[in-house]
């Protein structure tokens, strides 16, 4: 489900894991959004839950009207300062 109207001018994308669907539903929301964007300086993609933010950042290199449309400046990690040392001690 994506959800184009709010007076915040946001949209939700939700569908499941995150990971496996983002590229899709990022795709065409971006592309929803390119027409209402023009004026814009930047978009904020905020990614809650999501370990990896390599879906994400493909998606604007792997779609072609993605890419001559937008441009990756960067990402930004949050973590959570409790619990980080005992997750990068984790062996996986």
């Amino acid at each position: 489900v994506i959800k184009e109207s709010s007076d915040e001018q946001i949209i939700e994308v939700m569908n499941g894991c995150i990971c496996c669907t983002v590229r899709g539903d990022l795709s065409v929301a971006l592309k929803r959004l390119r027409s209402k964007t023009a004026g814009f300086d930047g978009i904020i993609i905020e990614t809650t839950g999501l370990a990896d933010p390599a879906p994400v950042a493909q998606t604007f290199f792997v779609d072609e009207e993605v890419r001559d449309a937008y441009s990756l400046d960067g990402i930004i990690t949050v973590v959570d300062a409790k619990h980080v040392l005992e997750h990068l001690r984790e062996e996986k």
